[in-house]
């Protein structure tokens, strides 16, 4: 008996049972051992080698398999032959079909399980990427080795979602297979069973016949012999007297009727018989056997199919994982393996490139010397140094302020974050609104270089000069690094940046100390800058890329900045209602200016540190677009899109619909939907997924029409979430 005790664990699946190893058997005098072990040399002596008998694989001589299936196919013409034959096939051809459904339901699942962990791997490997390439992470070879562990770990993602995608088509195929070889199953089922059936009834209507057919002639047997008068049987006792030769005739009727009748019956039965063995029952069991087999051949093929695809997906990973070198193909930029890419990073070379990098913001070092008050010095030293002072302004007077350092055309940039920023310390620096210098303006260096100034012409693409520190020297701003996805124009181009005056003539530029400066700018609002001529409420994307030059408004670059820093961890972020009076300061400061420096949304005191009143900002300016972002004009074709049922084609159309597009609402579609995006990834933190933003968004993107509102609400949240969530599928991700 076979030991079944338990191994200790539930649910562990047993291994299964090993086939018999088969045991060689002696044939004749001489078994195959002693053949084998015959010495070489009686062989080599008649120059050939003994003859030795062919084995199959499984030990078994084909002789004796060719006996045994000459048996077998015996036995299985006599099966199918009898009246077991349909019965016995449709039994066997119920065990393929549910043995195929077993599998393909196995593939299904397995689909799902690899597809789930692709997935996942993917978003694991993308929100990874995007923490690591933040300022406050490592750089150098770290970097560089991390890069591409995640990068192999996204190449692995990719290989399990395509083996989960040949999974599932295997098991589409599989559960197709079943449900061809059901119908046939059913439809042989009926005609095969329905001939067997119709003999059945046939024999034993003939046996009925027969049955009387008998009867009839033993009780015309006994009326003849005059038995039935002598044991006293009253046929006929309510009819009137007859006599014997009249029964005995009557009953000589019945005899013949009843033995045509079963004639007729013997001779129908026949032909159906004869029918059913010879056209019927081969028919029937030669399509089940058909179906039977391809059914097997399927399944088995299938079978086949998934454990190479096993084999690929292993492979597959095992070569991302250590790619080999030097083989037929391969060359020589090949991607590092990961114990390769794991081992270049350099822990002492990257600490000391990171401190290098801080060379440049070394002060110079100042001699330390004792300087004696001018005042404790006689009256005659004294106007020396002031003559000496007079002589050279140039070299001994700093420069006021380098927030009104002159452009390269000798222009001041009008008010702008580099008049007016907050330094990574949170110190206001000096503004373009500051008091004039006291110093008249006969003594004001006009040519003094200045080599920390910045032209706001050449700022960066936000129109935002860095902030200085004490030393002179630029320091990196503390926030989100720039949003690659949002493609701004080149900060030449900011309308913000332009000069708040003409430019001066080149002969009217000082020269020199001694002539007198040019005016100071203007302050805020003076030159109209700081008045309503640039609203960005309330009017059309278009209006606002060709007056502005930018891809994205700055309004919502900048929302999306703060959401980006200080919103993703809010719970309910853009579901929860900022402070009315908040957004109507927020909104009033746009319109005056968008490049007010107070307006940096790095700084969480610029919104009055409640987040809740930016994300209400930014769907106001959505709610305030003359045309929605999604345009009017493509609204009823976006609701025929979500009515379709499948994800791909509705995907698809949403995907055509929105690269026509004009290029600004593409351009801010894009970016808000990454924003989005980076949104329901937190959502296990703020509780927003696709669906719950779409139902913010669905109305204030789309719009709608007062006739249509209530029936378009649901297609229009449909419309956002397939939008959310094929993001990386229908925008670029860089």
């Amino acid at each position: 008996m076979v030991d079944r005790r338990d191994s200790g664990g539930e649910g562990v699946v047993a291994p299964p049972p090993q086939p018999p190893r088969p045991q060689r058997q002696r044939t004749g005098s001489q078994s195959a051992a002693e053949v084998i072990a015959k010495p070489q040399h009686e062989a080599d002596a008649n120059g050939e080698e003994p003859p030795s008998p062919k084995t199959s694989a499984d030990g078994i001589n084909d002789a004796h398999r060719s006996s045994i299936d000459s048996a077998l196919a015996k036995q299985v013409e006599q099966v199918t032959a009898s009246e077991l034959g349909i019965p016995t096939l449709l039994n066997r051809l119920k065990q393929s079909i549910a043995s195929a459904k077993e599998f393909a339901a196995f593939l299904r699942r397995r689909s799902t399980l690899e597809d789930e962990h692709a997935q996942g791997l993917k978003k694991l490997c993308r929100a990874n990427q995007d923490m690591t390439r933040r300022p406050e992470h490592r750089q150098g070879s770290f970097a560089k080795s991390y890069d591409e562990m995640i990068f192999i770990h996204d190449r692995m993602a990719e290989n399990g979602a395509q083996f989960a995608a040949s999974l599932q088509q295997m098991h589409e195929d599989l559960a197709e297979l079943a449900a061809t070889a059901e119908r046939g199953r059913k439809s042989w089922k009926a005609a095969g069973m329905a001939a067997e059936q119709k003999v059945v009834d046939l024999e034993q209507a003939m046996r009925k016949s027969k049955a009387k057919y008998d009867s009839l002639a033993d009780e015309y047997d006994r009326a003849r012999t005059g038995e039935s008068r002598q044991s006293g049987k009253m046929l006929g006792a309510f009819k009137a007297h007859r006599s014997a030769a009249q029964q005995e005739e009557d009953l000589l009727k019945k005899v013949q009727a009843a033995d045509q009748v079963y004639q007729s019956h013997v001779t129908t039965l026949v032909t159906e018989k004869s029918h059913l063995l010879t056209v019927a029952r081969p028919e029937a069991v030669k399509a089940l056997q058909d179906i039977i087999t391809e059914t097997d051949a399927a399944t088995t093929m299938l079978m086949q199919k998934f454990a190479a695809s096993n084999e690929k997906l292993l492979l597959g990973d095992g070569l991302i994982v250590s790619p080999q070198t030097g083989l037929p193909g391969s060359t020589s930029t090949q991607a590092r393996s990961l114990r390769d890419a794991v081992a270049a990073i350099d822990n002492k070379r990257d600490l000391d490139e990171y401190l290098a990098a801080h060379f440049s913001k070394i002060q110079p070092k100042a001699e330390i010397k004792y300087e004696r008050n001018p005042i404790l010095n006689p009256p005659q030293q004294q106007h020396q140094q002031a003559t000496a002072f007079k002589a050279t302004p140039l070299n001994m007077h700093p420069p006021q302020s380098t927030g009104q350092t002159p452009s390269t055309q000798g222009t001041f940039s009008p008010p702008g974050p580099g008049a007016l920023s907050r330094s990574s310390t949170g110190n206001l620096q000096q503004s373009n609104q500051s008091p004039a210098p006291q110093n008249p303006p006969a003594e004001r260096p006009k040519e003094f270089p200045n080599p920390h100034g910045r032209s706001m012409s050449h700022g960066n693409p936000l129109g935002q000069n860095a902030p200085w520190q004490g030393n002179g020297s630029t320091a990196e701003p503390k926030g989100p690094p720039k949003l690659s996805e949002l493609s701004f124009q080149d900060s030449q181009q900011l309308p913000s940046q332009r000069p708040a005056s003409p430019p001066r003539a080149p002969q009217e530029a000082p020269n020199s100390g001694a002539r007198a400066a040019p005016a100071a700018p203007p302050a805020y609002g003076a030159s109209g800058q700081g008045a309503n001529t640039k609203p960005i409420f309330g009017i059309p994307l278009n209006r606002l890329y060709e007056r502005d030059g930018l891809a994205v408004p700055m309004v919502v670059y900048q929302c999306i900045q703060a959401v980006d820093l200080y919103g993703l961890g809010v719970e309910g972020i853009y579901r929860q209602s900022g402070s009315l009076n908040h957004i109507n300061k927020l909104k009033g400061m746009f319109d005056a200016d968008s490049s007010n420096p107070a307006l940096d949304f790095r700084n969480p005191e610029s919104f009055y540190h409640d987040v809740n009143s930016v994300t209400g900002l930014l769907k106001q300016f959505f709610r305030d677009l003359p045309d929605p972002i999604l345009t009017m004009e493509h609204h009823d074709a976006f609701i025929a899109a979500a009515k379709k049922e499948d994800d791909v084609i509705r995907r698809d159309s949403l995907h055509a619909i929105i690269n026509a597009l004009p290029d600004p609402n593409y351009a801010t579609l894009r970016a808000l939907t990454l924003h989005l995006y980076r949104v329901m990834e937190n959502s296990h933190v703020n509780r927003m997924n696709s669906h719950n933003l779409a139902v913010i968004f669905g109305p204030t993107l789309m719009g709608s029409d007062p006739s249509t509102a209530i029936t378009d609400a649901g297609w229009q949240i449909k419309v956002i979430d397939t939008i959310l969530q094929n993001t990386y599928q229908i925008f670029d991700e860089d």
